[in-house]
């Protein structure tokens, strides 16, 4: 990743058509309105339907959040940042990630937009199911376990837009610094935006120096 070509203000177009390239914004209400709901009612059916005690359905929900910020770690680090060779290859990278980090405060892309959020959050559910399926011959605790994945990436994507948008709160700077220091000094470091647990277990947390957030950020 190119330093020198990051731009505080604008917005990179990514298709000539304009159909797909408006299918590649979205507002964060919209993903909210998708997935809370979808969560609430999956948690729901399965204490009233399945039968399944509060207490299960707050230990296996929990550990769903738990596994998503592993999975947000190893995503951001193996596949956002893959060192493509191919031209189609370089050509998915930018499309999935190396354009945020161009234009890092491109508001618009700061959530994954509907339809690939879709397509992929119904890869990550029939995949639970399925494994759970195979460890326990039954798919019910992914009705529990994949609500927790996906409310682990709405806290994700909650604070990426945050930390992107606005100077950072009291008691998480340390969250505003690591995701700073990714963008701005050092791309092969921080890779964790919701926790900077896995990066310090990988060893891959960037080295704690001051980050001016207002400058980086373009606030001045």
């Amino acid at each position: 990743m190119n330093l020198e070509k990051i731009h505080n203000k604008g917005q990179v177009r990514i298709f000539k058509n304009a159909f797909l390239e408006g299918l590649t914004k979205t507002r964060p209400w919209v993903i909210y309105s998708m997935y809370v709901p979808l969560c609430l009612y999956l948690l729901y059916y399965s204490y009233s339907v399945l039968g399944f005690s509060i207490k299960f359905i707050g230990g296996l929900f929990i550990a769903g959040i738990f596994s998503w910020t592993l999975f947000e770690y190893l995503t951001h680090r193996f596949l956002f940042h893959f060192n493509a060779k191919s031209k189609l290859g370089k050509r998915l990278v930018y499309i999935f990630h190396e354009n945020h980090h161009e234009y890092p405060r491109d508001r618009k892309r700061l959530f994954m937009p509907p339809v690939p959020s879709i397509l992929l959050s119904s890869t990550v559910f029939s995949i639970i199911w399925v494994l759970s399926y195979l460890i326990t011959q039954k798919g019910d605790y992914t009705f529990i376990y994949f609500p927790g994945f996906i409310i682990g990436y709405l806290g994700y994507v909650s604070i990426h837009y945050a930390i992107h948008t606005f100077p950072p709160p009291k008691g998480m700077k340390a969250l505003w610094r690591n995701h700073h220091l990714h963008h701005y000094k050092n791309p092969n470091k921080g890779f964790g935006v919701s926790s900077t647990l896995w990066d310090g277990i990988f060893g891959t947390l960037p080295e704690k120096e001051d980050t001016d957030f207002k400058k980086d950020m373009g606030l001045n």
